[in-house]
């Protein structure tokens, strides 16, 4: 199975040169570190920010430099900064060509719940529900199965919904998945050491599965 940064290199695996990407908290956060150097790609932060550099050494913290889960970052030479109104503008306007979510569960139909957890504290929805209803693309990042072992990918979502049929992809621990059009999860990748027959049992959504499923490549 793969670890937090395992995720994060196949993930950066799907960014194309001359995208506006937008990077949610959590794993998502990791893909930055392992983009290809000779794409030319533009983060974007919903607080404000175009053009995310990587995150900064100890001598370069700047404490009012930012991204949206509050770590400290850097800025690319010619980077702009503008208001939270003026970074809506741009993820409702359809501007971000890639969005990439942590999520705790997603349905066979592409519903996504990443917001909340019924009974616990959380810091709010942000810029979530603004982003899968307006990006082009959107790749989840997440555990296939809670830490009970419980399936994250079902037939419906139990926590309240942040968007409905919004996901393409998910990238899990275990498996690379398609969300299709007509609902269900295809089974693209396994994950290294991962049987097909381990991602059937983790997996409680319907599952199509076509031929000889290949070890992904980081």
């Amino acid at each position: 199975m793969l670890d937090k940064i395992g995720i994060a290199k196949r993930i950066a695996k799907e960014v194309k040169d001359g995208m506006y990407i937008n990077l949610g908290i959590g794993i998502p956060t990791l893909v930055a570190n392992y983009i290809p150097p000779q794409l030319s790609v533009v983060l974007q932060s919903e607080n404000g920010l175009l053009g995310i550099g990587p995150f900064p050494k100890e001598s370069e913290i700047d404490p009012d430099l930012i991204n949206a889960g509050k770590q400290t970052i850097t800025m690319m030479p010619g980077s702009a900064l503008f208001n939270s109104a003026e970074s809506f503008a741009m993820i409702r306007g359809g501007h971000v060509d890639l969005t990439i979510l942590g999520a705790m569960e997603v349905s066979e139909q592409g519903d996504i719940a990443n917001w909340k957890v019924p009974g616990k504290m959380v810091k709010g929805m942000g810029g979530a529900m603004d982003l899968v209803a307006s990006a082009k693309h959107i790749i989840v990042a997440m555990q296939h199965c809670s830490k009970e072992g419980a399936s994250k990918l079902l037939k419906k979502c139990t926590l309240p919904i942040t968007g409905i049929k919004c996901v393409k992809r998910i990238v899990s621990d275990m498996a690379v998945l398609d969300v299709l059009p007509q609902g269900g999860f295809k089974l693209l990748e396994r994950a290294p050491g991962v049987s097909v027959e381990q991602i059937k049992n983790a997996t409680e959504g319907r599952l199509e599965i076509e031929g000889n499923i290949p070890e992904m490549q980081l």
